[in-house]
C-alpha cells in the first residue's frame, strides 16, 4: 500500500535554505539558536565522526534490507524490530521498511537480528560505535544551543540525553525505488515514503545516502526538498525542545518522498529523556510562569500520547496551557 501526494513544486536550481553549522567554529552558536529558531532544522558539518563508521553501518544496514522478507520478519515487532509499510499501529503507511532499536547505551540491549547476517559481529559493532559517536555529537549541539541562549550550567540540555536509562532510539530506514511513480499511471503525483510529522524526542540526528527525498515544512506552509549530503548529519528541533524553550525552537514538520529510479537509506538517532523526566518551559528563558506556553508533563506520557496519534497530528496541541481567557470563554 502506498499513499499519494500531490505534486510538489521543485525549489530554484542551486537554492537552499538549510543552514549549514560547522562543528569547529564556537562561535556558530548564534547561527545554531537561529535556525533551530527559523526552520527547527540545521546540517551539521566538521562534526568529527568517522566516515569509515558511517560507511561501514550503511553498509551492513543494506545488507540486513537486502535480505529475504520472510527472514527480516523473523525480527518484526513492536514497538522495536523490524516493519515493513505499516508507521505504528494507528492507519499510517508508507513506501518504506524499517529496523527500530533501542540506543540506550546502558540498556545491555544487543542487536535483534544476530543470526540473520553473514557478519553479525560487523554490525553489533558499527552500532555501538555509531551509537557512542552521534551521542556525544548530540550532546556537543546541545551544549553549543545552550551557550547560544545563556543558560547555565552548561549541561542543562545535554545530561537529558545523556544520563543513565535515557529513552533514545535508532531507526534504520530504507526506501526502495518505487515503480509507482510514472507519470502516466499515477497523475504525475508523489508516493509517500514517510508521511509529514513531528518528532515528539528533544532533537533527532539523521544522516543519509545521496538520494534525495527529505523534505521541511516552513513557516510559510511550503515544502522544501533538503539536499542529500551524505558526509554531513541533519538536526531535527523535537517537540520536547520546543517546549523546554517555549515555543522559541520551532519543532519542524518533515517528510519524505518515494523515488522512482533510486535507494534511500537513513539511519536517524531520536535523542529522548529518561521516561520519568519532566519536561517544561525553561524558566531562566521567561521572564514570570505566566508566559509559560504549555503545561508540565512527563516525557512518558508524552511518548505514550505520541505512540496513540496519527504522524500527522499536532500532538502538542493537548498540552498547551490554558490562557485565563481560555478559561473564562469555556465558563461563558
Amino acid at each position: 500500500m502506498a499513499v499519494l501526494s500531490k505534486q510538489v513544486a521543485v525549489p530554484k536550481s542551486g537554492f537552499s535554505p538549510i543552514p549549514v553549522i560547522d562543528m569547529s567554529e564556537p562561535e556558530s552558536k548564534h547561527a545554531l539558536v537561529k535556525a533551530c529558531e527559523d526552520f527547527g532544522f540545521f546540517k551539521v558539518i566538521n562534526h568529527g565522526i568517522s566516515a569509515e563508521l558511517v560507511s561501514v553501518l550503511e553498509h551492513e544496514t543494506v545488507e540486513f534490507f537486502s535480505l529475504p522478507k520472510s527472514e527480516k520478519t523473523l525480527v518484526a515487532g513492536y514497538p522495536f524490530g523490524y516493519g515493513n509499510s505499516n508507521i505504528g499501529r494507528n492507519g499510517d503507511v508508507g513506501w518504506v521498511e524499517y529496523l527500530l532499536m533501542n540506543a540506550n547505551l546502558d540498556s545491555g540491549s544487543g542487536p535483534l537480528f544476530p543470526s540473520l547476517l553473514k557478519s553479525p559481529g560487523n554490525f553489533r559493532n558499527a552500532l555501538e560505535e555509531y551509537k557512542t559517536s552521534v551521542r556525544k555529537m548530540t550532546c556537543d549541539v546541545l551544549e553549543m544551543i545552550t551557550d547560544g541562549l545563556g543558560i547555565k550550567p552548561r549541561n542543562t540540555l545535554s545530561k537529558l540525553v545523556s544520563d543513565q536509562n535515557t529513552d533514545s532510539i535508532l531507526r534504520l530506514n530504507h526506501y526502495p525505488p518505487c515503480p509507482l511513480i510514472n507519470k502516466k499511471t499515477n497523475g504525475g503525483k508523489n508516493v509517500i515514503g514517510f508521511g509529514e510529522h513531528t518528532d515528539p524526542q528533544i532533537i533527532s540526528v539523521l544522516r543519509s545516502n545521496n538520494t534525495s527525498g527529505l523534505q521541511i515544512n516552513l513557516t510559510d506552509g511550503s515544502w522544501v526538498a533538503v539536499p542529500p549530503d551524505h558526509s554531513s548529519f541533519f538536526f531535527n528541533v523535537g517537540d520536547s525542545l520546543q517546549v523546554m524553550t517555549n515555543g522559541r525552537f520551532k519543532s519542524v514538520r518533515h517528510r519524505v518522498l518515494a523515488n522512482g529510479d533510486k535507494s534511500r537509506v537513513s539511519m536517524i538517532y531520536f535523542a529522548g529523556p529518561s521516561l520519568t523526566q519532566r519536561i517544561a518551559p525553561l524558566t531562566c528563558l521567561m521572564d514570570n510562569e505566566d508566559e509559560m506556553l504549555y503545561e508540565e508533563f512527563t516525557w512518558s506520557e508524552y511518548r505514550n500520547s505520541a505512540y496513540n496519534s496519527r504522524l500527522s497530528d499536532n500532538r502538542l496541541q493537548q498540552f498547551e496551557r490554558k490562557t485565563t481567557h481560555d478559561n473564562t470563554l469555556l465558563n461563558d
